[in-house]
């Protein structure tokens, strides 16, 4: 995964990011991937299927945690 500093943060669009308050990044498929991992272990049901769909709009082709 690039890393993402503070600076490319701020300058990334809202639609860049799959949670509330710009978290979950997902400019690109590495952090989308990571945004699924993470939800999946710390969200609740509802931010899980926020995060997802975004995911899913985004990059259809990534398969979401825990499925192959």
């Amino acid at each position: 995964m690039s890393k993402l500093n503070t600076a490319d943060r701020a300058a990334l669009p809202a639609k860049d990011f799959a949670g509330p308050d710009r978290s979950y990044p997902i400019n690109d498929a590495s952090h989308a991937r990571n945004a699924l991992s993470r939800v999946s272990q710390h969200g609740t049901p509802a931010l899980q299927s926020r995060v997802k769909t975004a995911v899913k709009r985004k990059y259809p082709g990534i398969k979401q945690a825990g499925k192959s």
